[in-house]
């Protein structure tokens, strides 16, 4: 798997299995328990899915900057909502660090701001695992330049490239977040997204 793929849950179920398989690996969370960390009962969680158009992709990639791959063309997200007010968009993004994957929650605020990250598998070895404290820097950034490691985002001393590709992936999820308007189920007008919804 060379970039991430959000539209294949499926995918993202055997990664987890795989890593909870090696010895080495690190296993956090299942997903399900994920999304009920990030949004506890009784609030509802919604599993949605947008199609991206040539021109949405594009947009992406330009949002999220050079150094950041978006490839997969479906969108698989969550939505919590308590009494009909939405609380946030949980997004799961599988990237590769060195060799290896990793498993991220990313919840967005519906201010488009990173509200909560979790690792919820790691198949590197322990030594380039990033602390929670180090994730914390992320918390509450929205998209802009200063979200990378070039801009505000401490870099972990041995852990480089990790850090690179948490800071990456929170890139690509606010991208992707900005051009699909999840809370909006229309989508921005102008763009050809395509939404189906599943309830949990």
């Amino acid at each position: 798997m060379t970039g991430p793929d959000f539209g294949r849950s499926v995918v993202l179920s055997a990664l987890v299995v795989a890593c909870a398989g090696s010895a080495e690996a690190q296993v956090h969370l299942t997903q399900e328990d994920a999304l009920r960390v990030a949004f506890p009962e009784p609030a509802e969680i919604e599993r949605r899915t947008a199609f991206l158009s040539d021109a949405d992709l594009g947009r992406a990639r330009e949002l999220a900057g050079e150094e950041v791959q978006i490839e997969g063309r479906v969108v698989t997200y969550y939505v919590g909502t308590l009494e009909g007010r939405p609380l946030g968009v949980a997004y799961f993004d599988a990237h590769r660090v060195r060799t290896l994957p990793e498993v991220l929650m990313i919840v967005v605020t519906p201010e488009a701001r990173i509200e909560r990250i979790e690792i919820l598998a790691f198949k590197e070895p322990p030594e380039y695992l990033v602390p929670t404290s180090w994730l914390q820097q992320i918390v509450g950034r929205r998209l802009s330049d200063e979200l990378s490691v070039k801009g505000s985002i401490v870099n972990m001393t041995g852990a480089t490239l990790t850090s690179r590709a948490i800071t990456g992936a929170s890139r690509r999820v606010l991208a992707l977040h900005q051009v699909i308007d999840p809370l909006d189920a229309a989508g921005p007008e102008g763009q050809e997204i395509r939404l189906e919804r599943e309830g949990r």
